[in-house]
């Protein structure tokens, strides 16, 4: 940093040591998302946000591989946050015990942004932590969706006395599956009455899947015609993703799909069975007792 004479007053942002890795995205995985959000619903009725701790490791290349999360009793005023420290390790050491790979990354808290409580918070898990970062779900769904942001802190100080601290949005990298997609797109979108179940997924997937091809169909149309720009990479999207559908007659297709929709119908079938075998001998045995 440039020298500076005696009549002017340096603020700086402070470094961190060399050994620090340089944090450039959160990885995320579903189960977190999924966490935090079961944690808010259960909530205490006083409670306006629920806070936890980040489990993962830091990848060599400054990801920060988020695995599992557990939430930490807390309250907060406009001017004192007090967190359960005695909660927050035993459950610590818990989950080190089931995976010792797991590591404290940094913390999470339901909410749009960042608030004064944040700062508090955030320095305490600087003390656990190296460099933590702070992920907020947006559970109140403030702009229409459950916003996931990541952020990390930086100190900004007065020569040796620390002034604030100045939260860096991160990106945010969101690792799941097809099936996992489904629940989260149902959890973002907005407060629905229930879960979606086999079929309706398998309808809502399917559904999804013809809009797409509906639109790769306008594309090529409008690229024969002349109307759109060729784009080779896009040409070889689609080239790969026609070369990967397997060469089946469409009455072999037909019957693939049949016998996966009976497979489900079928499993559907037997879990009902189980269900109501399991009702009727828990009434048989309460019924024994009470003769």
């Amino acid at each position: 940093m440039a020298a500076a004479n005696e009549h002017t007053t340096v603020l700086q942002f402070a470094t961190s040591s060399s050994a620090t890795i340089q944090i450039l995205t959160a990885r995320i995985h579903p189960l977190v998302i999924f966490n935090v959000c079961d944690c808010f619903v259960r909530r205490p009725d006083s409670a306006e946000r629920v806070i936890g701790t980040l489990l993962g490791s830091i990848l060599p290349d400054g990801t920060v591989d988020i695995r599992n999360s557990y939430a930490v009793p807390h309250n907060e005023s406009s001017d004192q946050v007090a967190v359960d420290i005695d909660y927050h390790h035993n459950m610590l050491a818990s989950h080190l015990k089931v995976n010792p790979k797991e590591i404290i990354v940094g913390w999470y808290s339901t909410g749009l942004g960042v608030n004064g409580g944040s700062a508090l918070i955030h320095d305490f898990y600087a003390r656990e932590v190296t460099n933590p970062i702070h992920l907020t779900v947006d559970t109140g769904f403030t702009n229409g969706e459950g916003a996931i942001k990541a952020f990390v802190s930086s100190n900004l100080s007065l020569g040796d006395r620390q002034l604030a601290a100045q939260f860096q949005e991160v990106p945010v990298d969101l690792r799941m599956v097809d099936a996992e997609r489904v629940g989260y797109d149902v959890l973002k979108a907005t407060a629905v009455d229930k879960l979606p179940n086999d079929m309706e997924g398998m309808e809502l997937t399917m559904e999804r899947l013809l809009t797409l091809i509906n639109d790769v169909y306008k594309y090529v149309d409008s690229v024969v015609e002349g109307q759109t720009s060729p784009d080779n990479n896009i040409g070889r999207f689609i080239a790969d993703a026609v070369a990967s559908l397997p060469k089946l007659p469409p009455q072999v297709f037909d019957n693939l799909v049949n016998d996966s929709l009976q497979d489900q119908l079928l499993l559907l079938y037997l879990s009902s069975i189980t269900r109501t075998q399991l009702s009727l001998a828990e009434k048989l045995n309460t019924a024994a007792q009470m003769l």
